[in-house]
């Protein structure tokens, strides 16, 4: 019991002892340590913690934020497939065309072509199951801004219901030979969705707001119409009572009720001669249609399209300014006309005088020619085609060379004036271009 006793005491001791130096050793480091290095209680880092901090905060990148910009007063643009818009070489020579020294405000890049194929990733499942996806343009949102820091605007444009792939994917929604029963292609060989089925609607849609979510700016629609070669074998899924036209008006009405109210600009490509006929030519385009509907509408005028004895022009192709004047005077007067009838219509109801200005119809805004068919295109040729769309009193212009090839001097600034007789005439081309 003695031993034990005496055993405790030492232990007691000793445990004394080693507190008191590691409490010793303890104090000495305290007193080594700079003051000001030290956080007492009060919440705040010590100016060392907080150089750290910030060397930290300086090596991680900032998080990339989707930019848009604001349409310039009057677009001046030129296409580029997916394709040459990823492309290091042709993607160099887009951005010179935007700097600075040219005419140029904007661009027309493909989100989804001819091809059905989508040109870059998208966050949407249904758009990824269907494996549409093809990247062709690698960074799609760096490259926007930095087209946006250059003050570009950029629209991404969906091709719609021409699509060989989706078609594929899901053959309910394709027209289909009513003979056979198997999926309908026209004699060219191209496969069509049906303007008719509402999840086509929504899946060009869909893409329209991935688009604008990676930074395009207006997203235009192009193939907005019923096919038209060789289509008296083509079965179509809408009522005989109900018109083609009419299918595309509820189209045009769903894309504006689907995208306008996000805030998303949209525009639809037409048939360069609905401006002047008074029809739907057969395809279901007829202009006053879309008008209430879009923020622009981009009639395609190319002289090369107009067949031969148009306006008594044997050769439409080499009258670029008579044909374009022509189309787009017919269209700004039909425009006019038509806002006179609504807002007479409103004034009507309301019991008041008619005021156009409340009225928002579409800008027009003309695709004009830019390759080389039935004419050999100048530069000359195509500022004739500007000059004609600022005499019509149409706003703006998009050039297109299926492509992507330009010739600076296309768009390089110009004096304005007539040019109509200065207009040199070479060999008729024998390359083909389609809408």
């Amino acid at each position: 019991m003695g031993t034990q006793g005496y055993s405790a005491k030492t232990k007691v001791v000793t445990v004394i002892a080693v507190s008191f130096i590691i409490l010793l050793i303890g104090g000495v480091a305290l007193s080594l340590l700079p003051v000001n290095k030290i956080s007492f209680g009060n919440g705040q880092a010590s100016p060392d913690q907080a150089t750290t901090a910030a060397i930290v905060a300086s090596s991680t990148p900032p998080e990339f934020v989707v930019t848009h910009i604001s349409a310039p007063q009057t677009v001046k643009a030129v296409y580029f497939t997916s394709w040459s818009a990823g492309t290091p070489s042709f993607q160099k020579e887009m951005f010179s065309l935007v700097d600075g020294s040219t005419e140029v405000n904007s661009l027309v890049i493909d989100v989804k072509d001819y091809s059905g194929r989508i040109s870059f990733p998208m966050d949407d499942p249904e758009i990824t199951s269907a494996g549409s996806v093809q990247v062709r343009i690698p960074d799609i949102e760096q490259m926007i801004a930095k087209l946006h820091a250059k003050g570009v605007y950029v629209i991404g444009r969906v091709a719609v219901f021409q699509d060989p792939f989706i078609v594929k994917v899901h053959p309910e929604w394709a027209v289909h030979n009513k003979n056979t029963g198997a999926i309908w292609k026209d004699s060219g060989g191209a496969y069509w969705a049906d303007p008719d089925k509402e999840a086509m609607w929504k899946y060009v849609t869909d893409i329209a707001k991935q688009a604008y979510a990676v930074g395009f700016d207006e997203i235009n629609f192009d193939y907005v119409r019923f096919p038209s070669d060789g289509i008296s074998t083509a079965v179509f899924d809408k009522t005989a009572s109900t018109t083609k036209a009419h299918v595309l008006k509820q189209f045009f009405s769903y894309l504006h009720d689907e995208l306008s109210p996000l805030g998303i600009p949209i525009s639809a490509d037409l048939f360069g001669q609905t401006t002047s006929d008074k029809g739907d030519m057969g395809i279901g385009q007829y202009f006053e249609n879309a008008l209430p509907y879009f923020n622009y509408v981009d009639p395609m005028v190319y002289p090369s399209h107009y067949i031969s004895g148009f306006l008594n022009y044997t050769k439409p192709a080499e009258h670029p300014y008579q044909i374009v004047k022509y189309e787009l005077a017919t269209a700004v007067t039909r425009e006019n006309v038509l806002a006179l009838s609504m807002a007479s219509s409103s004034a009507l109801i309301s019991t008041s005088s008619p005021d156009v200005s409340d009225i928002h119809l579409a800008k027009i805004r003309p695709w004009l020619q830019a390759f080389d068919l039935g004419a050999i295109y100048t530069p000359a040729m195509v500022h004739t085609q500007m000059q004609a769309t600022a005499d019509a009193g149409a706003d703006g212009w998009l050039l297109w060379n299926a492509g992507s090839v330009y010739n600076r001097e296309f768009v390089m600034p110009f004096v304005a004036g007539s040019s109509t007789s200065t207009i040199t005439i070479k060999p008729t081309a024998s390359t083909s271009e389609t809408f």
